[in-house]
């Protein structure tokens, strides 16, 4: 059974940065595609950036282009996404996910991943 704790997620101005991290166990993550998603109240989860099972390549939502950042380091078993200038509208419930098959691209859709984090709350105030 796989495992998807995040943790990082808190309480910032606009303006800030944190640091997300996502830690993997029952799998190694090496061979598969991370990505991170968030959802605020009353809407539904988005995806916010993805990265192959190499780190190569890197997917992003424009919304958040230029000011996040995801890496992996497969060696830890970890995934991080570095969020710089913080908006208010970057306040969600973040959750990283695992892809469903290895050595994919980065896919946009929930459908995608098979298994979730429990989600780290960022709260971004004015």
């Amino acid at each position: 059974q796989v495992q998807l704790v995040e943790s990082g997620g808190g309480l910032v101005q606009t303006g800030g940065s944190l640091r997300l991290s996502c830690a993997a166990s029952g799998r190694t993550i090496s061979t598969y595609t991370m990505a991170w998603f968030r959802q605020a109240p009353g809407k539904e989860r988005d995806f916010v950036a993805g990265i192959t099972a190499s780190g190569a390549a890197k997917v992003y939502a424009d919304s958040v282009k230029g000011r996040f950042t995801a890496s992996r380091d497969n060696a830890k078993n970890t995934v991080d996404l570095q969020m710089n200038s913080l908006k208010t509208e970057d306040t969600a419930v973040y959750y990283c996910a695992i892809s469903s098959v290895g050595y994919t691209p980065v896919t946009k859709t929930a459908a995608g991943y098979t298994y979730w984090g429990q989600g780290t709350q960022v709260l971004v105030s004015p």
